[in-house]
């Protein structure tokens, strides 16, 4: 029998206030010190490590130090620089161009507004909402990464494959003053006990709000 709205809202209610007990100090994994560095390391993490973006980043972002900087960057000295980030080409080139319209339309100052930041080379709605609220803690949508897709599965959340759907699916269920907060706390728990290959169901603090707990 398929669950009401009404139960998946109390359901997921009781989750993301028993994961907010577990990870009381969730946040944002990438290290960053202004939100044009955020909208950075954002971009490079597609495909990569936080862990191997914050150590990239310092280097990074003493050698450029502001969106106008990074505008008038060589391509190819700033591709050596974030190389070992992978995809490095389209990562140089997406930094390259959406810091020169930062500066030319915005005067170097990061817009927040969902519309605004998409329409950026290189950022899609993850990057924006990634953004919005850990800069500006504004929530107009909820980051959608591999380990909030694969948590959202197993708590039926969400039946959907598409990112765009999934975030859909989960602001219909969760507490917008929680969208923020939702990926920090799943991203914490996905890496500590909801593990892709072998999930820790035995020391979950929320398996009896899980459908698939046991069952993995």
């Amino acid at each position: 029998m398929k669950e009401t709205l009404t139960s998946l809202k109390k359901r997921s209610g009781k989750v993301v206030a028993l994961l907010k007990k577990a990870y009381p100090n969730a946040a944002c994994s990438l290290d960053f010190g202004t939100p044009h560095q955020l909208l950075v390391s954002t971009i490079l993490s597609a495909q990569c490590t936080d862990e191997r973006v914050n150590a990239v980043t310092p280097g990074l972002f003493k050698k450029y130090k502001s969106p106008e900087d990074f505008a008038k960057a060589v391509l190819m000295d700033l591709e050596e620089n974030i190389r070992s980030t992978g995809f490095f080409r389209n990562k140089a080139k997406a930094i390259k161009e959406s810091s020169k319209i930062l500066v030319e339309k915005y005067d170097g100052k990061m817009p927040q507004t969902i519309q605004e930041l998409t329409l950026l080379p290189g950022v899609g709605r993850k990057t924006a909402s990634v953004v919005l609220g850990t800069a500006f803690g504004i929530a107009e949508g909820i980051v959608v990464d591999t380990h909030v897709t694969r948590l959202s599965h197993r708590l039926g959340f969400t039946g959907a494959i598409d990112a765009v759907k999934i975030e859909t699916d989960l602001m219909k269920i969760i507490a917008k003053k929680d969208w923020i907060i939702l990926s920090h706390l799943m991203i914490d728990h996905g890496r500590a006990v909801c593990k892709a290959r072998k999930p820790d169901c035995g020391h979950c603090p929320v398996a009896k709000f899980c459908p698939s707990a046991g069952k993995v």
